[in-house]
This record gives structure tokens, C-alpha cells and sequence, in this order.
């Protein structure tokens, strides 16, 4: 290792398995991270018995380590102390990356904790029974991290807010789109078919759950026949209706295409910390309608519908005229460039700055 490098331990955990936003964060970030000749990147899964498939899932450059020891038990751990420290089964380190609300027990190194949103506060009854810890601990780990990184302005503040820590001490590192959604193209009649995509349809992607406003999505849209059939591409159950299609989870070839053949893409959310689909849509130039809250109104920058969160009739109403939007040049030039504002290597960038204010706090 040079004088020059920053040791960087992250958690890597959300790599495993089907990915969903976090999951993608970590992924694109990771990659970056490993591309940057100034940072030793490794990664460590907190799973007893699935730690070894990091390997096969992380970015070239970086490494993997595991840690023996069941997430249930360190979580615990980690609620009462810093013990069991990360560094005892992944060696020094000069950062902790805790990438998943969790900042893992630190001995020396600094620690960097990622917050995405706050709706385990909003609503700790969602939670699985897994997760039920998960306030206290992320409470803990934001009075122990050196730095708080949020994807968005607004869930910064509220994280200041919330959770009783220094505004200063929390920066925000926005996500980023890939720039193969700059050429993303509609599905090809193969892939039409087996997914039984119809000609037209509007489309929700992501992992279901209660803040996710389904349920006043499907609602709308069944009252409402003029609209298009309506999509569900992610994990979970998502909403039920006789114009409704589930895809479950896609990868992310297939959800490119799925997203670049949308009418629109609508995302509802009651909370959201940033709403990368949206971004993502732009990028292919598919017209967005979100929930007014403010990490969508911050994220969309004034180039997608927002309704009122619960209200019907204004729902129905942008869908309709989300369907009946005039392609003009104008509007898709724009939205195209916002979308292009945001690069996983200014996400991976402000990161560094953040790991590198996190080192100097503890000197």
C-alpha cells in the first residue's frame, strides 16, 4: 500500500442476492471505489454462511472478507458497544463503510455511515421481525459515525433533525444513473412476450412495500379505465387489479428495456430518500409522475409530474396527461440532461471526501 491510499472496508452485504436500491448503490459505488487508484477497496459480508459469494459479486480491484459470526449476533453486539470490532476478522483499516443504515463496531478505524431514508422512524411497524432493532441501531450508529452520508439535501436535514445529530457532519453523496440507460431501447417482441408485456402501459418499479403507495396507485388506476394497463417490475407482491401485470424481479437488462417501453413511470411513494427509478426513466426518455415529498421534488428537479401524496383525482389526472404528453424535443432534451447530471463517479467522489473528512476527525 502507498502513503497515498486510504484503507476502505465497506459492507458489501447488500451484494448478495437480488438487488434493489440499495443493493445497486452498493454495486455502483463499489465499482468506483475499485477504479480509484488512491483507495484500497475491500468488502465484508455480515452473514454467517454467505459471506464466500462476495467474491464472485464484487467489482475487480476489490476484496472480499467475511465475518464468522451471524448479523443477528453482531447487530447486537453493535447495539451494546463497538465490540466485536470489524477489523478483528477483516484486517486494519483507516474507513468502515457501513453502506446499509448499520455502522459496524470500529477499534481505530473511522467510521462512514450511509443513510438512505428515515421510514424505519416513520413507520418501525413495517419492519420485519429481522429489522426490529433497526431505529436503536441506526441510532447508535449515527452518534458513533464521523461522517453520515445521505443521498439527498432532504433526508440530510431530517437526519439532523431526527436523530440528533450535527447537520455538519452529514454530506450528501447523490446517486447516479448508468449510461447504458442513455440507450436504453423498448422491448424486443422476444422479450414482449414472455414478460406478456401489452402494447402500451405505465409502469412502478422497485421492491413492493406499505411506503411505497401502491395500493393508492392501484386504486386510482382501476377507477380510472382510460389509462393503459398498468406494470409492477421488482421483488415482492405487489398490487392486484384487472389491468395489472407483475414481472417480479428483472435484471438489469431486462429492466432497462421494460422501463424504455413505458408510457410512463409513476412512483407513488408515501417516503423516499432518493427515487432512483425516476432518474432512470429520464434517461430514457420516458415521461415520470411521483408523489410531491421532498427527496422526489429535490431528485426530479421540476422535470416530472408530482401529485399530492393520497390525492386521487389529481393521480388520475397527471397519469392521463403523462399518457397523452406531446413528445416535444424541448421536454425530452431536458429531462435527458438532468438525468445525465448524476454519475455514479461524483457519487463515488464525494464519498472519498467523505471517508477523507471522517480520517482527519479522528487526528
Amino acid at each position: 500500500m502507498t502513503a497515498r491510499q486510504l484503507r476502505v472496508l465497506l459492507d458489501g452485504t447488500p451484494l448478495l442476492g437480488d438487488r434493489t436500491g440499495v443493493g445497486r448503490y452498493t454495486a455502483s459505488l463499489s465499482e468506483e471505489l475499485a477504479s480509484m487508484s488512491e483507495l484500497d477497496t475491500r468488502a465484508v459480508a455480515f452473514t454467517l454462511r454467505g459471506w464466500r459469494k462476495l467474491r464472485s459479486v464484487l467489482p475487480h480491484g476489490a476484496r472480499a472478507r467475511g465475518m464468522p459470526v451471524s448479523a443477528r449476533l453482531l447487530r447486537a453486539c453493535w447495539l451494546r458497544s463497538a465490540f466485536p470490532p470489524v477489523e478483528l476478522f477483516a484486517g486494519p483499516a483507516d474507513v468502515v463503510h457501513g453502506t446499509n443504515f448499520v455502522l459496524p463496531g470500529t477499534a481505530r478505524a473511522a467510521g462512514v455511515l450511509t443513510i438512505h431514508d428515515l421510514a424505519f422512524l416513520d413507520a418501525p411497524h413495517e419492519l420485519p421481525p429481522s429489522d426490529r432493532n433497526l431505529p436503536e441501531l441506526v441510532r447508535t450508529g449515527a452518534r458513533r459515525a464521523d461522517v453520515i452520508c445521505t443521498p439527498t439535501a432532504a433526508v440530510a436535514d431530517a437526519v439532523a433533525e431526527r436523530l440528533g445529530v450535527d447537520r455538519g457532519k452529514v454530506v450528501v453523496t447523490p446517486l447516479g444513473v448508468d449510461p447504458a440507460w442513455f440507450t436504453g431501447r423498448p422491448p424486443n417482441p422476444v422479450l414482449r412476450a414472455r414478460l406478456g408485456l401489452p402494447a402500451g402501459y405505465l409502469l412502478f418499479v422497485g421492491a413492493s412495500g406499505p411506503r411505497k403507495g401502491l395500493e393508492w396507485l392501484t386504486r386510482v388506476h382501476a377507477a380510472t379505465p382510460d389509462l393503459p394497463p398498468l406494470v409492477f417490475a421488482g421483488p415482492g407482491p405487489h398490487g392486484n387489479g384487472e389491468r395489472t401485470l407483475r414481472t417480479g424481479y428483472l435484471s438489469d437488462v431486462d429492466l432497462r428495456s421494460v422501463v424504455a417501453g413505458a408510457t410512463a413511470l409513476v412512483l407513488p411513494s408515501r417516503d423516499e430518500g432518493f427515487g432512483l427509478p425516476v432518474l432512470e426513466a429520464m434517461a430514457c426518455d420516458v415521461p415520470v409522475v411521483c408523489s410531491d415529498i421532498p427527496a422526489l421534488r429535490e431528485v426530479t428537479g421540476g422535470h416530472a409530474e408530482l401529485v399530492p401524496y393520497g390525492d386521487d383525482a389529481a393521480l388520475a389526472e397527471a397519469l392521463r396527461a403523462a399518457v397523452h404528453e406531446p413528445h416535444a424535443a424541448s421536454a425530452s432534451a431536458a429531462r435527458r440532461a438532468h438525468a445525465a447530471g448524476f454519475t455514479w463517479r461524483h457519487c463515488a467522489e464525494k464519498t472519498v471526501e467523505a471517508y477523507r473528512t471522517a480520517v482527519a476527525a479522528r487526528h
